[in-house]
């Protein structure tokens, strides 16, 4: 069977849609750290080192949340869940934020539980702690969404037998400006376990370009 889109989670416009269906949603964003602790209190989430993380980690944290909830932890064997995520201003939010804390000479204090974070992929090894995930992985960084790049990177490790399922997405955050979409992605959709009446997209283009446009 073709690679299949199996789940999904988006979260931009003050929303979060999770297979189709609108779980969040608030009208008046004052910041994304009061956003995404409202959508972490409301989901009743219990992962203490969240509140430690950076911007980005707890976004692409939340994204994967919702993604696998209602997946059995075991039906993936080790090793054969990827990760493959993907934006364009790598940690660039966080590292302005260390920048902030060293310009000032006078009063030269960096802070190492910020330090830690200015690296891009240190989101997806947040994800691989918080669900046992050895698999491949990658954090790609581009001028823009580009579906044809994910969809070629996680297609080569399906048909490589690199993985048998990736979690593949967006994940972009730049000061008030943020947005997520991830896609859990399986060489076969059939034995997929999901909770849910979501039916699987074929792994395509333009399954991702629809995905960041839900609405």
């Amino acid at each position: 069977m073709d690679k299949q889109i199996t789940a999904y989670t988006y979260i931009g416009e003050g929303k979060v849609v999770v297979n189709k269906r609108l779980i969040f949603y608030q009208e008046k964003i004052t910041t994304f750290a009061e956003f995404i602790k409202s959508l972490y209190k409301q989901e009743q989430l219990a992962y203490p080192k969240f509140y430690k993380m950076d911007s980005l980690s707890k976004l692409g944290f939340i994204s994967a949340e919702l993604l696998l909830r209602n997946e059995n932890p075991g039906r993936f064997k080790p090793g054969s869940l990827a990760v493959v995520l993907a934006n364009s201003s790598s940690s660039l939010d966080t590292d302005l934020a260390h920048q902030e804390s060293i310009r000032n000479r006078s009063a030269y204090f960096p802070s190492p539980s910020v330090f830690v974070y200015t690296l891009a992929n240190i989101v997806i090894g947040e994800i691989c702690i918080r669900h046992g995930i050895k698999g491949e992985n990658a954090f790609l960084v581009s001028e823009k969404f580009n579906p044809g790049q994910l969809q070629e990177y996680v297609s080569d490790l399906l048909d490589n037998n690199q993985a048998e399922a990736c979690i593949c997405g967006w994940v972009e955050i730049l000061g008030s400006n943020f947005k997520a979409v991830a896609a859990l992605v399986e060489k076969d959709g059939s034995l997929a376990s999901l909770k849910t009446e979501y039916n699987p997209l074929p792994f395509t283009e333009a399954a991702l370009n629809e995905l960041m446009k839900v609405n």
